[in-house]
């Protein structure tokens, strides 16, 4: 055990000076510095080991020979390399120069051993060996030249080795010498080649490991795709993300799983980014397999893929693409939210601007009228009205003043129900003697507008668990509303319909009626029909039909509206008989807006006109008579005066 404690403690500071002495260009790079070390390493072993051995040497054979010394010079290269490696860090040139050492040294010690006969050449075959192990194609090259060269030198070198001195072995005994020595080299480099190869390896599994643990972590979709599209790769989130293995979506998989009007798209990215490597992002239509684990349930998701450019691993192979593919569903859903809480907030703005208007409108005539009349009252004038003219000023004054409460008063009435305020104080009530009296109270108003109130189902009691107040208020209001848009010679009628559990009271009018465009709109607050609908004779704030709204949701009813333009309106609003629950500080009553069909015009009478000079005063003549109620029409009392 303290062995082992003394071999790893003896790597650790080993492995510690390898890595000072590294070239900075590849300590990033773990498959090129692992070749780097196993260099240094061998290397420097080599010539620690002829610098320990060359003082006996030099002991044992003196003064050495011209070969000698070049032997001894060849077994400095590498030594050199070593240097030139941790200098520069061209593995290549390293290799070079120290293939070309120790080819020197086997070229001088054939010749030293018998020339071509010396079992040392066969020392030239390890040097190439040496060189593959390295992993580099260009040092090989160089080591097979510089052995190549190696062999002819010994070859054909008798005339510069005559003379030189030999060692006196047999051929028995060198050659097993030279190739064990040879075959222990290989095997020692191909060992160190293994045991780094092993761990850098080992190195390689544990990152692709570790990138498996990542992209499986990550819940977007990593895909490699080469030029035309293809998937090459695709990470194990695509079984959460699509519903389906990674191996469904290789070739075509994915593009077959994305919508068919975005494929061009999807592809073109592609291609772009593997041509020009600047990165694109291309959103699309995804279809998802039924095993797609989503809590919406949704089969065609937005996504966004996001694809960049990386170089072949080999000099020369065509660059990938590699995309990261996210769900922006969710974000395009609060986009849109948010568009139409901006497009709703625009509209509120521009809604309450013409709520300001209209409202100062209101305030602004009655006010000039007030102060007008009462200037007029309060001058020098005065004393030369009449008391018919001073009365009849004062009742304008009243008047305005009286609209002006009714405006602040339907404004108190909104801003109380939309705050959940309304003191809603439910109790049994004749909602038939109820609607009698909000008849009552339009009455003059709509004799003043030429208009017949008539009154339906309300002879009898109806009994209703309601807030009197604010029933009366929905009634003067759906009347109020009835009678301002009827034109003279009009017709309105109101009437109660029991409907079992439920109470419906129904206005109907011969009105102006309402224009198909406006009827989505009806009880948006301030919100006033206009154009080809509502020709009002004078304006209003637009809250009247809001409030009916907001009192008839304290009660838990409902808003049916039936409506054309030109043909009138009907309007039914349904209570439950008992309201004690009712909904107080809840929403608005849901208003369902329908076009009323259009009834057949009738066809006015045409007058006949009798041939000329029976144009007279008097009884028109039978046979005119006869020729009339022929064609079926009425005939003009008058008569040719004779």
């Amino acid at each position: 055990m303290s062995v082992l404690r003394i071999y790893t403690a003896l790597t650790s500071l080993v492995d510690a000076r390898l890595a000072g002495l590294v070239h900075e260009s590849v300590i990033d790079d773990p498959g090129v510095r692992f070749r780097h070390e196993r260099f240094l390493v061998s290397r420097l072993a080599t010539g620690a080991v002829m610098m320990a051995a060359l003082p006996p040497y030099l002991l044992w054979r003196g003064v050495p020979s011209g070969i000698e010394t070049l032997a001894i010079a060849s077994l400095f290269l590498p030594l050199f390399a070593a240097l030139l490696l941790s200098r520069t860090g061209s593995l290549w040139a390293a290799h070079a120069l120290s293939s070309a050492g120790l080819t020197g040294l086997v070229v001088c010690v054939a010749g030293m051993t018998g020339g071509p006969s010396s079992a040392a050449a066969i020392w030239l075959v390890a040097i190439p060996l040496e060189a593959v192990v390295s992993g580099s194609r260009r040092a090989t090259a160089a080591a097979a030249a510089i052995a190549t060269l190696g062999a002819l030198a010994v070859a054909f070198g008798g005339a510069w080795t005559a003379g030189a001195p030999t060692v006196g072995w047999s051929a028995q005994v060198a050659m097993p010498v030279f190739a064990i020595t040879a075959i222990g080299h290989v095997a020692a480099q191909a060992l160190e080649h293994m045991r780094n190869e092993g761990k850098w390896r080992a190195r390689m599994r544990d990152n692709e490991a570790r990138d498996r643990m990542l992209l499986s972590a990550i819940d977007d979709l990593v895909t490699w795709h080469d030029r035309n599209g293809r998937v090459l790769e695709a990470s194990a989130s695509a079984a959460r993300f699509v519903g389906t293995e990674a191996q469904r979506l290789r070739g075509h998989g994915l593009l077959d799983r994305v919508h068919v009007a975005d494929r061009p798209a999807f592809l073109q990215a592609i291609s772009d980014v593997a041509a020009t490597g600047r990165p694109a992002t291309v959103p699309f239509r995804l279809h998802l397999e039924p095993g797609a684990d989503r809590d919406d349930g949704a089969r065609v998701i937005h996504a966004e893929m996001r694809a960049h450019r990386i170089a072949g691993e080999e000099a020369g192979s065509p660059p990938s693409v590699v995309a990261v593919t996210r769900d922006v569903s969710e974000h395009r859903r609060h986009a849109a939210e948010l568009e139409r809480a901006r497009a709703e907030a625009e509209r509120a703005d521009a809604v309450k601007s013409r709520f300001l208007a209209n409202v100062s409108h209101e305030l602004r005539t009655p006010l000039n009228a007030i102060i007008g009349f009462s200037e007029v009252l309060a001058g020098e004038g005065a004393v030369v009205l009449g008391p018919e003219r001073a009365r009849e000023y004062a009742g304008i004054i009243g008047a305005s003043g009286q609209h002006l409460l009714d405006v602040v008063n339907t404004l108190l009435d909104m801003s109380r129900i939309q705050s959940g305020n309304f003191d809603y104080q439910p109790e049994t009530i004749d909602a038939a003697a109820l609607l009698r009296t909000c008849c009552d109270l339009m009455q003059l108003k709509a004799d003043a507008a030429g208009v017949s109130l008539v009154r339906a189902g309300c002879a009898q009691a109806v009994e209703i668990t309601a807030d009197p107040r604010a029933c009366r208020q929905m009634m003067i209001n759906l009347i109020s509303n009835a009678v301002k848009f009827t034109g003279s010679g009009g017709r309105i009628e109101v009437a109660l319909r029991p409907r079992g559990q439920q109470l419906e009271i129904v206005v109907t009018d011969t009105g102006i009626g309402i224009r198909e465009a406006d009827l989505p709109h009806l009880g948006t607050p301030f919100f006033q029909a206009g154009g080809g609908g509502y020709k009002r004779a004078h304006e209003g704030t637009g809250l009247g039909l809001s409030v009916v709204q907001g009192l008839v949701g304290l009660h838990g009813g409902t808003i049916a509206i039936e409506s054309a333009e030109g043909e009138g309106t009907t309007i039914t609003v349904t209570l439950p008989r008992d309201c004690r629950r009712g909904n107080p500080g809840g929403a608005p009553a849901p208003i369902t807006a329908t076009v009323r069909s259009r009834m057949p015009a009738r066809a006015e009478p045409a007058l006949v006109r009798l041939p000329l000079g029976l144009f007279e005063t008097g009884p028109a003549p039978a046979e005119a008579i006869g020729l009339a109620e022929a064609v079926g029409r009425p005939v003009s009392p008058l008569r040719r005066v004779g």
